[in-house]
């Protein structure tokens, strides 16, 4: 069986998913080529290994090695999965899991948390926004992918694991916490009322009940509302991706016409072409979107779909660049593989590949999570696939206002200079601190003051 997918980055969390798709008989790359040339060198290869090398070997976990390795070169978005790993990585994309509830950013020298989940283990535990998770059950994690330092989170409910945390506002203290896995359910939506009627709808990331969620959202910010919406700030910022069918179920939401994305494969071919059905719950209010450097993949579609059909105005910084697709093949024994497959389009025919959504009002953060780690794009990545040739960026609009060093900017406590990581964006939307949220609100309610004025 194949499933197809937009993956997301793996940089703040790793909710992935897919497309049920109809199963695909494996044929060469090339016509006529055949593939047994390789595989009698590699069993050549194998056969000395194992008759010459100093020690004993195993000769599955040779192969094993051999197939990852295969895999890993082709981008940093393929990937061979054994059968626990293949488990693992599919209950993913239902937003529930085993393990010890923390939101976590790799992009510095340790994993950093961005937050403890609510009624998780780690809440319970006393870890906060900043910690740095060192070493997992005694094992450095320093340079861990942060892939694999989330499995080894990961695991049954009631198992155990041990973080190494250190803190660095309270001066680098180590802390060692022992935890007990649960059950972590993970909502993607959270929404909040904001002054002038106007909703706040983030999305963290898309899972499986990702369009219900919003739904739900919008009745109860309805409700809040005194029973209308008038204007709608979504914020995508820190989403790393997921499901594309309900990327592409919340992009109708707001879209009553028109292309959604279209993807190409092989060839430049398209393979397929999204379209808006029209009636959704959103269409006719004014919308601002807000990005960021970590807002990736699946949310780059969203995004990319709503700026390209002028139904909103994208706030904050170029996006992450992640405009791949990825199929994933169910293999014999329970190990899966997940393959990019194809690129796909914003309506406009932009790739998003490598170069990501530009803004179209471009406002820095006020506030950081790790200021010794620059931001990582798609195109940073080993292996990573080009943007299309003669595709380039415009210079953009100038940059309004906010930087790393600004007043919004939050001081650590008891840290002698600098800027301590922070959770970004924060529970609740703060229109007073959150530089992006506040520019994204001003514009929403400005339109609507055209709209009322004679």
């Amino acid at each position: 069986m194949r499933k197809r997918l937009v993956v997301g980055t793996g940089l703040i969390a790793s909710f992935v998913g897919g497309w049920l798709a109809a199963s695909q008989t494996a044929q060469g790359a090339k016509s006529g080529e055949s593939p047994h040339g390789a595989v009698e060198q590699l069993a050549k290869v194998l056969v000395q290994v194992e008759n010459r090398y100093v020690d004993p070997v195993d000769r599955d976990k040779l192969l094993l090695g051999a197939i990852k390795g295969m895999v890993s070169e082709l981008d940093p978005h393929s990937e061979y999965f054994p059968p626990k790993e293949y488990g693992e990585f599919t209950s993913e994309t239902t937003g529930k899991f085993g393990g010890v509830g923390i939101e976590v950013d790799g992009r510095g020298e340790y994993l950093t948390v961005i937050a403890p989940i609510e009624g998780g283990p780690a809440e319970a535990a006393g870890i906060k926004p900043g910690d740095e998770i060192t070493a997992i059950d005694g094992q450095d994690a320093k340079g861990v992918s942060i892939e694999k330092s989330v499995r080894m989170m990961r695991g049954e409910p009631g198992t155990k694991v041990e973080l190494t945390i250190r803190r660095p506002s309270e001066n680098g203290k180590i802390y060692k916490v022992p935890l007990v896995r649960a059950e972590i359910r993970v909502p993607s939506v959270a929404w909040e009322a904001l002054p002038g009627g106007v909703a706040w709808l983030r999305i963290k990331q898309f899972q499986e009940k990702t369009h219900d969620e919003l739904i739900d959202a919008i009745g109860k910010v309805k409700g809040k509302l005194g029973g209308k919406i008038l204007g709608v700030v979504l914020d995508m910022r820190r989403n790393p991706g997921g499901l594309v069918n309900q990327a592409v179920e919340v992009a109708d939401e707001f879209l009553d016409k028109g292309v959604i994305f279209s993807m190409r494969g092989q060839g430049g071919k398209t393979l397929e072409e999204s379209r808006a059905s029209g009636g959704g719950a959103l269409v006719s209010v004014p919308v601002t979107v807000i990005v960021d450097e970590s807002s990736a993949s699946a949310a780059e579609l969203v995004a990319g779909a709503l700026q390209d059909s002028k139904r909103a105005v994208v706030v904050g910084v170029q996006t992450f660049g992640k405009g791949s697709v990825q199929s994933i093949f169910e293999l014999p024994g329970g190990a899966g593989l997940k393959l990019t497959t194809a690129r796909y389009y914003t309506p406009s025919g932009r790739s998003i590949q490598a170069q990501g959504i530009e803004p179209d009002v471009i406002v820095e953060a006020s506030r950081v999570v790790d200021p010794k780690a620059p931001p990582q794009k798609e195109k940073d990545l080993p292996h990573a696939l080009p943007a299309e040739t003669g595709a380039t960026l415009d210079a953009g609009p100038p940059t309004l206002g906010g930087d790393a060093g600004s007043a919004d900017a939050a001081a650590p406590n008891g840290a002698d200079g600098g800027l301590a990581p922070l959770p970004f964006p924060g529970k609740k939307p703060d229109l007073e601190k959150d530089l992006q949220l506040r520019i994204a609100h001003q514009i929403v309610t400005g339109v609507l003051m055209k709209k009322k004025a004679p």
